[in-house]
């Protein structure tokens, strides 16, 4: 007997397939279940109007349930929508996205290459151009003399962790086999693309019946080797100066418990990745906090003498290794603990352990009964841990007029916002320092987009947490207000996504901060002798062709968000600033959770720095200049890359 199948459009096929894709995921004996992707989302031109468009349409009025679908306002953004929503369900969900061809194909690489750098899943459906060449070149069709089946699309080959053109509608069934494998696969995710020429998904077939059947993807989460855990645990012993760099990868492993019982258990203290904020609460007697160029200077004293390090779900970013600057002790070695072999094999060790982070750790557990870490490295934790603590209380707690530093502006929002509630940021100066001085208190608590550090994620990047907190809370989870913290030059960037929230009427709290530039690279620019060049928005000073001394643009952001129906509360500047804006983050919280999204409008002084993480990171310096100031920049430069090293142990 034949298979049974349906006649239908590769669209339709598509989204009724997508539809029926689940997770199963297993932590300690639980069973999860969710679907892969709750939603699609889409704008609408030539490419995929009558494919995708209507396949969505066609289901919506036959139920929609079967494939939610959610609009938009640029594609780039709703890349980070999905990615917010992937991190928020530590990657058992993530959305599709549908798109037209050439621009609307195109806006989504910077989205597919801040997923995979993220290590996030994100379904990517760009519409392609004719696969019959019927009509050639259609409107927006890249063409190149040398290669004529060479189209925008294949831009997103090395930014995507699985790429393939389904250029015959019987692909269909391989394309995304393949692209659901790695999308679910937590060694390889990140960006799975799968280009979807225009007449194609249009084209009618005989899809069998089995294709379109529940289909569960279980989360790999490989075991360590014993043999593997046995050198591990005998560098541990021998260690007189262990550290714990804890990475995002314990977070996605569920990994927190396994990690406290790890470091009560030894003594030995954890510094945190961006990725990795979390993974113990600030206050844990064991958390030095933030490691590398924006960390602590707690965990930065302890790794300076560390001779062992155990990386455990982090790929060490240059950021979190100081620009390999971190770890001065001659014979420090590396146990690197990650489901991934790219990350686990870093550093040259000869410890690589590549496995899920919480099975490693229970076997470490087991293995390391009556080993503790000596009572002189105890009592420098607690000392560092106690000077660490009394910077930042400082930091928070001095205030500035008529604009206050950003500082306390990060406290305030602290102070206000509830132990559950997610924190949000991604690129200017808000990053480094939420790192080092953020007091986090809950797993879920801190949501910060670092390893791509995409100006204007912000946003949509909430939205995209926002979702995935109201779907937990209709679950019967924590209830969590999501706040956004984005400077002025990022939300430039990408702000259309508030549009968004206010057509879904989905309460996302954005503390908009207003600083007239950009503070990270003007205070980066300063600090390599380049005076802040071209990082301030001033009028042009036209006899001298200059942005840095012009007046102050006439902006109004505040207004600028009112104008998409947004709610906003200006914060004026003076002696009040802080307690106002404390009390409108709590007024905020306080509101109607569908009434919409509230932006608070702050002005800060740029030039009023957070504490110093007593480390560096490498930007290097003009070797000659005719400024004094970049002359004096390339001395320090050179005295900090003296310091660095290659770090094979």
């Amino acid at each position: 007997m034949g298979t049974a199948t349906r006649r239908m459009t590769v669209a339709q096929a598509v989204v009724e397939y997508l539809s029926r894709q689940y997770t199963v995921d297993s932590i300690n004996g639980a069973e999860f279940r969710e679907r892969l992707i709750p939603g699609t989302f889409g704008i609408f031109g030539h490419g995929n109007v009558a494919g995708v468009g209507q396949a969505l349409k066609q289901y919506q009025q036959l139920d929609p349930s079967i494939m939610p679908y959610y609009q938009g306002r640029n594609e780039q953004a709703q890349a980070h929508q999905a990615v917010g929503y992937a991190r928020h369900t530590r990657r058992r969900q993530t959305f599709a996205i549908s798109t037209s061809i050439g621009p609307g194909s195109s806006n989504l690489l910077t989205g597919a290459a801040l997923a995979t750098t993220n290590r996030l899943p994100v379904l990517l459906l760009p519409s392609d151009t004719f696969a019959t060449r019927a009509a050639d070149p259609v409107l927006q069709q890249l063409e190149q003399p040398y290669a004529y089946d060479i189209t925008v699309n294949d831009a997103f080959r090395p930014l995507s962790k699985f790429f393939d053109r389904v250029t015959r509608p019987e692909q269909l069934f391989s394309a995304f086999h393949h692209g659901l494998r790695v999308l679910t696969d937590p060694a390889e995710t990140g960006a799975v693309t799968i280009s979807l020429p225009q007449d194609v998904q249009a084209e009618a077939f005989d899809v069998p019946e089995e294709f379109l059947a529940e289909r569960e993807w279980r989360i790999r989460r490989p075991d360590a080797d014993d043999e593997d855990i046995a050198r591990a645990a005998e560098a541990i012993r021998a260690a007189k100066r262990p550290l714990i760099i804890a990475g995002g990868g314990v977070l996605y492993a569920y990994a927190n418990d396994e990690l406290a019982k790890f470091v009560e258990l030894t003594g030995i203290p954890v510094g945190n990745t961006q990725a990795g904020v979390g993974v113990l609460p600030w206050d844990h007697q064991f958390s030095l906090g933030a490691i590398g160029s924006t960390g602590t200077t707690a965990a930065n004293a302890i790794a300076a003498e560390a001779d062992l390090i155990i990386g455990i779900g982090t790929r060490y970013e240059d950021f979190t290794t100081a620009s390999r600057t971190a770890f001065q002790n001659p014979d420090v070695r590396f146990i690197n603990i990650n489901v991934a072999a790219i990350d686990a094999y870093k550093h040259g060790t000869t410890l690589p352990i590549v496995a899920d982070a919480r099975k490693a750790l229970v076997k470490l557990n087991a293995a390391l009964g009556g080993y503790r870490v000596g009572a002189d490295l105890e009592q420098q934790i607690a000392a560092e841990k106690k000077r660490w603590d009394a910077t930042v209380d400082e930091a928070f707690d001095t205030r500035f007029t008529p604009l206050p530093a950003q500082n306390e502006i990060i406290g305030a929002t602290s102070r206000a916002m509830n132990a559950a509630d997610v924190v949000i940021c991604a690129a200017g100066s808000l990053p480094g320092d939420l790192h080092k001085m953020w007091r986090v208190r809950d797993p879920f608590g801190y949501h910060v987009e670092y390893a791509y550090s995409c100006m204007g994620y912000e946003i949509p990047g909430g939205l995209g947490v926002k979702r995935a907190a109201l779907a937990e809370a209709a679950r019967g989870g924590e209830q969590r207000d999501v706040v956004v913290m984005v400077g002025d030059g990022s939300y430039l960037m990408m702000h259309t996504e508030l549009v968004t929230a206010v057509a879904e009427r989905i309460k996302l709290i954005v503390v908009l901060i207003q600083n007239h530039g950009y503070a990270s690279i003007g205070s980066l620019s300063e600090s390599l002798g380049s005076q802040r060049f071209g990082t301030q928005y001033r009028a042009l000073n036209e006899e001298q062709h200059s942005f840095d001394e012009g007046d102050t643009l006439p902006v109004d952001l505040a207004l600028n968000a009112e104008s998409l129906g947004v709610k906003v509360v200006r914060i004026e500047p003076g002696e009040k600033v802080i307690a106002e804006l404390e009390q409108a983050i709590r007024d905020a919280k306080a509101a109607p959770e569908r009434g919409g999204p509230i932006l608070i409008h702050v002005e800060s002084d740029p030039l009023l720095d957070a504490p110093s993480s007593e480390s560096w990171w490498d930007v290097p310096v003009s070797q000659i200049s005719d400024l004094d100031s970049t002359q004096q920049a390339f001395k320090t430069y050179t005295d900090h890359k003296n310091r660095q090293r290659k770090l094979l142990g």
